[in-house]
């Protein structure tokens, strides 16, 4: 498998290219029905206007419904067959739910539209493990950010020109639109069909015996399964408050915008435009953002952005000015819609900055034979917080009585709550943020040959020591958990004290100075090896104080004494005379805040042999004259 392909080459790749045409022209089909479904009943006089809140929402719930009820069923049946066929089977089918789709719009048969939205449903819900787990098998790690993100892109612009196109041609008032809709329906559908034929083949990854259709028992199995890892779990619980978000704010929209707006159907697209237009935007942006590669720390940058933004949603909808029914171009020259507009996009940009990260790691961090119904349970927590938040959103809105605006305050503060709630049982997303936070600001890193650091199993890393943000630079570019063993005074300093301890780094002195820390830390780095881990030490004992590579000490001639492993060098260039280097004093250097800084890493040496001094020799060489 080729390796380190950006965003826009995958998308070329054969690897990607089917599944994303597949999976977008699905995404298309999905919204293009539904969201000309929701502007019938809110505008087309099917139903009564006092009504079109719970139909609205019921037609939200009924939606996500079959992720609830079957996609226990697809994870099991998509780690037991081959997933390109499976896909080919359920491309087939959306065919013959487009027929249906066509017959509802025809008869304008409320009940036969919610049947077909159901089925609709129904076929993403087979779909969604296949999906998600296809792309670990084809991409490799340093990729799935980047196929994540474009397929996350390319769902969101299915959405977004499938909400144009249904909202558009739903709300049309000439004699043929029904027909030009199922047209596109049809369509849309044999197209996702042709695509799928290109998809090449992903092998079954697990041993699934037992009755294929079992939903109760299915579904306490892949449950089980999520459960049984905290982070993964924790996880799933973030994504799925982001299609709880997501779903809640597309639905209400409409009523929104005839409501609390004053716009016609005009301003709906527009809104659901910009809001779609966003995440993809966000998405693209994902893996800039995390340098290619998993980066959870970006996770609570999103949240918190999100939570602040849906904040000042509310504000900027109460202070529109009450008017007639208006179209887009009224509504734009309107008092206070540019505030809301750009908080709508802010909204969707970080959105993609929660969600698609938290979405790699869960694929990434997932055993390959469990992988596709951790991603059902995924879909199946998903479908149950999205259908909650529809009955939450039925009662808030058809039996309190209380207003569109004030739900939307409520989700943006939940999205604190549940946000810190994850973040504090899982320090890690918190301890990444800061490692992102401060990596992203004080320096610009830039990392050569990194692939040279073995992408498993037990290793160590050797490095020169410069500054006190050396750990947090390299922690935050190598693309696995690394654990560092450091100085206890540097282990010691506030906040860096709660990154290295969430990063489980080991804190040692020198023999004179403890011997009994010494000896402490020593057998923490052998048992720390024998598990598997990658380990990084700066050999010299303490920072440069004069920009130049001190000696290695004798220490990890015994670590890999007692523990050989494969040794990858490391040199960190442009780090003297930085704000938290030694020249001219510590903390002195203020002009070199947003300092430029290279890793390069070595050929990884076999641990037979090695000196300290050879160690030395290598980072020396690779750091060379750019201390």
């Amino acid at each position: 498998m080729s390796q380190g392909l950006n965003q826009f080459a995958l998308l070329a790749s054969n690897r990607l290219a089917p599944l994303f045409t597949t999976q977008f022209f699905g995404a298309f089909n999905d919204n293009l029905f539904r969201s000309a479904m929701l502007v019938i009943l809110v505008y087309g006089g099917l139903i009564a206007s006092e009504h079109t809140n719970l139909f609205v929402n019921a037609a939200a719930g009924l939606f996500m419904l079959p992720f609830f009820l079957f996609s226990a069923t697809a994870g099991r049946l998509a780690d037991k067959y081959e997933k390109a066929r499976l896909v080919r089977m359920i491309k087939v089918v959306e065919i013959l739910i487009a027929a249906l789709a066509g017959l509802s719009l025809f008869t304008q048969s409320v009940p036969l539209m919610l049947l077909a939205l159901f089925l609709l449903g129904t076929q993403s819900a087979f779909f969604g493990p296949l999906k998600y787990s296809i792309l670990p098998q084809h991409l490799h790690e340093s990729e799935l950010v980047g196929g994540n993100a474009m397929v996350a892109l390319g769902t969101f612009v299915a959405i977004l020109l499938g909400t144009l196109i249904g909202t558009s041609v739903g709300g049309g008032r000439f004699d043929s639109a029904y027909g030009v809709l199922f047209a596109m329906i049809l369509l849309a559908a044999l197209i996702g069909y042709l695509a799928s034929r290109r998809i090449p083949t992903a092998e079954p990854t697990g041993k699934v015996t037992g009755n294929m259709f079992n939903p109760v028992r299915d579904t306490l199995e892949i449950i089980r399964l999520a459960t049984a890892r905290k982070p993964i779990f924790l996880s799933i619980l973030g994504v799925s408050w982001f299609w709880l978000l997501g779903g809640l704010y597309i639905a209400q929209i409409p009523n929104l915008t005839k409501m609390h707006l004053f716009g016609d159907q005009t301003v709906v697209t527009l809104l659901l435009g910009v809001f779609t237009l966003s995440i993809a935007a966000g998405s693209l942006l994902c893996e800039w953002l995390s340098g290619r590669k998993i980066e959870i720390g970006i996770v609570p940058f999103g949240a918190l952005g999100l939570s602040l933004a849906g904040i000042d949603v509310f504000f900027a909808i109460n202070a529109l000015e009450a008017v007639e029914a208006r179209g887009a171009v009224a509504f734009l020259y309107a008092d206070g819609t540019p505030r809301l507009l750009i908080d709508i996009f802010l909204l969707g940009v970080f959105a993609a900055f929660y969600e698609v990260p938290l979405y790699a790691s869960i694929q990434a961090r997932t055993p390959e034979a469990t992988r596709a119904r951790v991603i059902a349970a995924t879909n199946i927590i998903n479908s149950f917080f999205m259908v909650m938040g529809s009955v939450c959103a039925i009662v808030w809105l058809s039996v309190l009585g209380l207003s569109i605006p004030s739900l939307l305050l409520t989700l943006a503060i939940g999205t604190l709550v549940v946000a810190a709630f994850i973040f504090y049982q899982v320090p890690e997303f918190a301890m990444r943020f800061l490692v992102w936070a401060l990596t992203h600001t004080m320096y610009r890193v830039t990392h050569q040959s990194l692939e040279r650091i073995p992408e498993k199993g037990a290793a160590l890393l050797v490095c020169n020591h410069v500054s006190y943000m050396d750990a947090l630079i390299i922690g935050g570019s190598v693309p696995r958990p690394v654990r560092f063993i450091m100085l206890a005074r540097i282990f010691d300093i506030p906040v860096l004290n709660f990154i290295f301890r969430t990063g489980r780094a080991i804190a040692i002195e020198s023999p004179r100075v403890s011997s009994e820390v010494y000896e402490r830390a020593l057998e923490e780095i052998r048992k720390g090896l024998e598990a598997g881990d990658l380990l990084c030490i700066f050999p010299e004992g303490k920072l440069t104080t004069d920009g130049e590579i001190d000696t290695f000490r004798q220490g990890v001639e015994r670590i890999l004494g007692t523990t050989p492993v494969p040794t990858t060098p490391l040199a960190l260039q442009g780090l003297w005379g930085s704000f938290f280097s030694h020249k001219g004093g510590t903390f002195k250097n203020t002009g070199r805040i947003w300092s430029r800084v290279k890793i390069v890493a070595g050929e990884a040496l076999e641990p037979e042999g090695l000196t300290a001094e050879t160690l030395r020799a290598h980072v020396a060489n690779l750091r060379g004259d750019n201390a």
